[in-house]
């Protein structure tokens, strides 16, 4: 019997993989409230996207997916905070407005190339501007762990994918060879 590859996993719970266009392709903001439907509609289609992939993946350092990874060209992403007891952060039309100067480098993943992981240099702390269903602007700082997955997904939004992060000559690593699955962030006091 053969296994099937962490890509082709994600492949068959509906997550576009790399190559395909979408993925390389700013999306187009909402107009909220006027477009609040569609708005909802994309983050319910986040939500449930998320359910099915947690059961076949532990993400002990929390989970988030952009409107693209699942072909819908629209600036929404939903992440889901390693902290169990955290509530689940909706980023509509997000834009990171600040970056901290002090950085780390840790190893990222993406559903949209599950089989490999890359290290990323990003910032301790962001933040990050939303918009709210109703057409509020809310301001939110994000740190460590959680800042990292934010931006990783609001880098989905523009089109970039976390290959472009990387240092010059840094390659990514195959699954195989990651030795952090199940492992929370790991940070200096």
């Amino acid at each position: 019997m053969t296994e099937v590859r962490p890509s082709e996993q994600m492949r068959n719970l509906g997550v576009v993989q790399r190559g395909a266009p979408i993925l390389t392709e700013a999306t187009r903001p909402f107009d909220l409230p006027v477009e609040r439907d569609a708005a909802e509609q994309a983050v319910d289609a986040l939500f449930a996207s998320m359910e099915p992939i947690a059961q076949v993946h532990p993400f002990a350092k929390g989970m988030g997916i952009a409107a693209p990874q699942i072909g819908i060209s629209r600036a929404a992403a939903a992440v889901q905070p390693a902290d169990d007891g955290a509530g689940a952060i909706v980023l509509l039309n997000p834009r990171i407005t600040h970056v901290s100067h002090d950085t780390d480098e840790q190893y990222e993943g993406c559903l949209s190339y599950f089989d490999v992981r890359g290290l990323v240099p990003r910032p301790l702390r962001i933040t990050v501007e939303t918009t709210t269903l109703d057409g509020t602007q809310v301001t939110t700082e994000y740190e460590r762990g959680l800042a990292r997955l934010v931006a990783h997904e609001i880098d989905h939004l523009a089109g970039q994918l976390y290959l472009s992060r990387m240092r010059p000559g840094v390659e990514p690593i195959p699954v195989e060879q990651y030795r952090q699955t199940g492992r929370s962030w790991a940070y200096d006091v």
